[in-house]
């Protein structure tokens, strides 16, 4: 997904006397241009949760006919995407020539590495129904030695993604270990990424992990005796044992994994390096990136260029 210029706000809070959390998180509404994502990472007291860089939620939205998701093709550096939807479809199309209809509980890897242009589109067929879309968009951080490798798409379906019943808590597991299974999809550092459905009532242990954060897609939590409610992110401490009990129907998604070096971001662009985004910029501006096939005729403009 292409974002606007990012710009780092202040939109936590410092949770006092509890050894379990150490931030809560109120995600910003940013328009994208005929939809709204709910915005939880980067912000200005936590750039990023183990290797997870970025962290927006699609919706949940209603379209009507004539409207929806028309993301131009745009590029990226440095990064890898992991696209996951619980509700809708989206087409992705890249320039490794990769044409795919992402869809409910599939994970979609994309690799962007030295460069990869993409696009996020729906098909002409569903763009005159009345329709749902809901979503999460998140972003890795590519190892330094390991950010400019060839560009990747990989497509886990829906059926590849362990699930696992934990205490009558229904949990897939789709990057990384957790609850003694794993996921196949591809890891670059030690990356934890779950999904939860928590009944009234019940409870989950979390796993352990050196930085770890829970987003409450619905519903309502309580942890340590404080109550969270939907589109909050917490961000945990890597004390153990840290419960979770669900005070109505509650989907939650976990992020984390190991800690890692400081990253610049600008646009779609994310390097260690200042000069590769600058590069980047340039190339965009220039032309020098590949094309999208199918889909050659238009572009996001890089913000501010002339």
């Amino acid at each position: 997904m292409s974002t606007q210029q990012l710009e780092l706000e202040t939109r936590c809070q410092a949770v006092e006397g509890c050894d379990a959390i150490e931030l809560v998180i109120q995600p910003k509404p940013k328009d994208l241009g005929g939809f709204t994502v709910n915005r939880c990472l980067p912000v200005m007291e936590k750039r990023s949760v183990g290797p997870w860089i970025f962290f927006d939620e699609m919706g949940p939205a209603i379209f009507q006919p004539g409207a929806g998701i028309n993301v131009r093709p745009h590029p990226h550096i440095n990064l890898a995407t992991v696209t996951y939807l619980f509700e809708g479809e989206v087409l992705h199309r890249d320039s490794l020539g990769t044409f795919m209809k992402i869809t409910p509980g599939a994970v979609n890897l994309m690799v962007a590495g030295k460069g990869i242009v993409h696009s996020e589109r729906e098909a002409s067929e569903i763009t005159q129904q009345r329709r749902g879309l809901h979503g999460l968009q998140l972003w890795m951080a590519l190892p330094e030695e390991l950010e400019e490798i060839d560009p990747e798409f990989h497509h886990y379906p829906s059926a590849e993604i362990p699930s696992v019943v934990v205490d009558g808590v229904s949990v897939r597991v789709m990057i990384g270990r957790a609850y003694g299974v794993k996921s196949p999809v591809k890891e670059f550092y030690r990356t934890l990424y779950l999904e939860a459905q928590l009944l009234p009532g019940q409870t989950l242990e979390l796993p352990n992990e050196v930085e770890r954060g829970i987003y409450i897609a619905s519903g309502e939590l309580k942890i340590k005796e404080r109550i969270y409610t939907e589109k909050q992110m917490i961000i945990l401490s890597d004390a153990d044992g840290v419960t979770v009990t669900a005070l109505q129907p509650t989907v939650i998604a976990m992020i984390g994994g190991e800690k890692i070096s400081s990253r610049y971001m600008e646009w779609n662009f994310v390097s260690s390096r200042k000069e590769r985004i600058e590069q980047a910029k340039r190339d965009w501006v220039e032309g020098r990136f590949p094309v999208v096939p199918g889909d050659e005729d238009e572009f996001i403009p890089l913000p501010g260029a002339n």
